[in-house]
């Protein structure tokens, strides 16, 4: 299998015009899925109000690439895109083993503290454990102490890994991530 092919397109929209060169750009990502050999595009907002969108597009051969570079279609929505951008894109074409290894690039986010962190998670155990200490420990008794004890950690991590924790956080993310000065 040959490794594919990544553009990655960086452009500056004009201020004010960020909105709608987002949405200018999920249109042409919706229209370039429908080429052949397309496997993928991402948009990554600006980290700074100074900085760049990237939009990375992934394709399975050159030829594939090439067909969507010829389309009218992309002309359209490079015509849509002028308007609102501060001159033409800077291109950077990536294939081989390169291609495989892009990382996305992602702004930095800061972490809840420590402190934070343990509450939530406590929040979530207490009472996820007492549940299955009361309710299902006392079907588990007959089982040695090893076995009993893998049964319930197993129900407890499965409880808080897809039903709790995903839950707690989400209610509680003001909390854990309050806005920063």
């Amino acid at each position: 299998m040959s490794p594919p092919v990544v553009r990655v397109a960086h452009r500056r929209a004009l201020p004010g015009s960020e909105e709608a060169y987002e949405a200018v750009l999920r249109g042409m990502c919706q229209a370039v899925s429908q080429f052949p050999g397309f496997l993928g595009a991402e948009i990554t907002p600006p980290l700074s109000p100074t900085d760049e969108y990237r939009v990375t597009i992934k394709f399975e051969t050159d030829d594939n690439l090439a067909t969507w570079d010829a389309s009218d279609e992309r002309q359209r929505w490079h015509e849509a895109m002028a308007p609102l951008t501060e001159g033409p894109p800077e291109y950077h074409l990536l294939s081989g083993l390169d291609a495989w290894f892009i990382p996305p690039r992602t702004p930095v986010a800061h972490p809840p503290s420590r402190a934070r962190m343990a509450l939530v998670t406590w929040l979530g155990i207490f009472p996820t454990v007492s549940v299955f200490l009361w309710f299902v420990a006392p079907y588990l008794a007959d089982l040695p102490f090893l076995p009993r004890t893998a049964v319930l950690t197993a129900l407890i991590v499965v409880t808080m890994t897809w039903v709790v924790m995903p839950r707690l956080v989400k209610w509680l993310k003001p909390f854990l991530h309050p806005a920063r000065d």
